[in-house]
């Protein structure tokens, strides 16, 4: 039987949690997954402050209650006191994915030198992949692109939902037979 995959979308921020600030990475991932996903998909979206805390709570709702598998984050990524993202998704999963991390920077430093600020990484609570990225619509969008062709399989090995991508927009790899 198929499943929709749920997805969280949390959008990390102090002043667009606050409504002072339009939140506008949030809708970017949205926007990107309807472009991408050709399997159905239901968006889980919520905004909070930059506090290690509640991104720890929001990320474990969203993981253990909410069941969703994939969980990206968009803003506190970076090297700034209140930037706390990474630190909360290390301390609520069980594995890190440092891979991850790795290709977003690489594909960003070809665009802007100070890719290098930036602390994208991602993880795995139970059967969810947790992945982080900037706050800015565009490196959304770069980072995505970067790492989406591994995400499908990725669920597939956390026993997820099948992800099916369009393949004139990204080309997931699965290895053969899978």
């Amino acid at each position: 039987m198929d499943q929709s995959a749920k997805v969280g979308i949390l959008t990390v921020s102090d002043r667009a949690s606050a409504g002072e600030y339009e939140d506008r990475g949030g809708p970017a991932v949205a926007a990107y997954l309807d472009e991408v996903l050709q399997s159905a998909w239901s968006p889980v979206r919520s905004i909070i402050p930059d506090e290690q805390e509640l991104i720890a709570a929001e990320l474990r709702r969203l993981a253990d209650d909410e069941g969703c598998c994939l969980i990206v984050t968009t803003g506190g990524t970076g090297p700034a006191a209140r930037d706390v993202t990474p630190e909360a998704t290390e301390a609520v999963c069980h594995k890190m994915m440092p891979g991850f991390g790795e290709q977003m920077r690489a594909v960003s430093l070809k665009v802007v030198p100070t890719a290098i600020l930036s602390r994208q990484t991602a993880g795995v609570r139970g059967r969810s992949l947790i992945i982080n990225l900037p706050g800015q619509p565009k490196a959304v969008r770069e980072c995505l692109e970067a790492v989406m062709p591994a995400v499908p399989y990725c669920i597939d090995l956390l026993e997820g939902p099948r992800m099916e991508t369009d393949p004139d927009c990204c080309k997931a790899f699965r290895p053969k037979g899978k």
